[in-house]
């Protein structure tokens, strides 16, 4: 079983902002795999299903990105789950260009509060992770207000495509194709 946390804010206020960029690849995941994240459990909203053969717990925490960590680690605890070989973590990165994906085993948080609160409740880095290019904060903006802001239409449908690619990756990884999801979407 593999637990797969997107990352991001509860509320419609942070809909479609860059810092939801998680969670919005978890609704993708989902509706391609027909798993509904709908249930209320472990702080997050949540839904069980089968993606590659491979049953999967779709995670969206609900304690605001900087708390992520208390969710993942409660559903990992539950189900009896190893972080560095049965999770997946997907979320923003503003180091990355828009629409970009970089696939990674293991790592720091980078700066990344949500990342860095999973590592800090699970005691490792080892846990595998997607992140989506969101761009750089333009010079002159402050680094919340870019990451809570929303992208331009040419940039939306880069991030769209990026989901989709993100989605994509989820399936190799979840069966033993780490390096071929690399290969083919870094």
């Amino acid at each position: 079983m593999y637990i797969i946390a997107g990352l991001g804010n509860p509320t419609s206020k942070y809909e479609r902002t860059r810092h939801n960029i998680g969670f919005e690849a978890i609704d993708i995941i989902g509706k391609k795999y027909g798993i509904k994240t709908d249930t209320a459990k472990h702080k997050a909203l949540c839904g069980t299903g089968i993606i590659g053969g491979e049953k999967v717990l779709l995670l969206k925490p609900q304690t605001y990105m900087n708390l992520s960590g208390e969710a993942v680690a409660e559903a990992l605890n539950y189900y009896k789950l190893d972080a560095d070989n049965e999770l997946i973590v997907i979320f923003d990165d503003i180091s990355l260009p828009t629409g970009k994906l970089r696939i990674r085993r293991k790592g720091s948080a980078g700066g990344h509060n949500g990342v860095k609160s999973i590592i800090a409740m699970t005691g490792t880095d080892g846990f595998k992770r997607i992140k989506i290019g969101v761009g750089e904060k333009p010079e002159g903006f402050d680094l919340v207000s870019h990451v809570m802001g929303y992208f331009k239409k040419d940039d939306r449908r880069l991030v769209d495509d990026a989901m989709e690619r993100a989605a994509a990756a989820v399936e190799l990884i979840v069966n033993d194709q780490f390096d071929r999801a690399m290969n083919m979407y870094n």
